[in-house]
């Protein structure tokens, strides 16, 4: 079953344009996993300091093989440090 991830991420202006380098970088891998469907990323109008992915995947199983890839690993450590914090996942059916 298809499953959507909601991947929300608080950052501040300035690190906005290097977050979405890194964001584009971390699409680019994505793009060629199995099970791998969509992706979209939504900068938040309302409150400029959060961003949403909202990915969808065939099923958790490719989710998790993706979420434990080493080449995601690396960029999403970038992203958690350049943020400061951990980046918020949630699952979805």
């Amino acid at each position: 079953m298809a499953v959507k991830i909601f991947i929300k991420r608080r950052v501040m202006g300035k690190e906005s344009i290097e977050l979405s380098l890194l964001l584009q970088k971390l699409r680019g891998l994505t793009l060629n996993q199995p099970g791998y469907v969509s992706g979209e990323t939504l900068k938040r109008i309302d409150r400029n300091d959060e961003w949403m992915v909202i990915s969808t995947w065939r099923s958790v199983e490719d989710w998790n093989r993706w979420v434990n890839d080493d080449r995601r690993r690396v960029v999403q450590a970038e992203i958690d440090a350049l943020l400061g914090t951990e980046t918020e996942y949630a699952i979805y059916e």
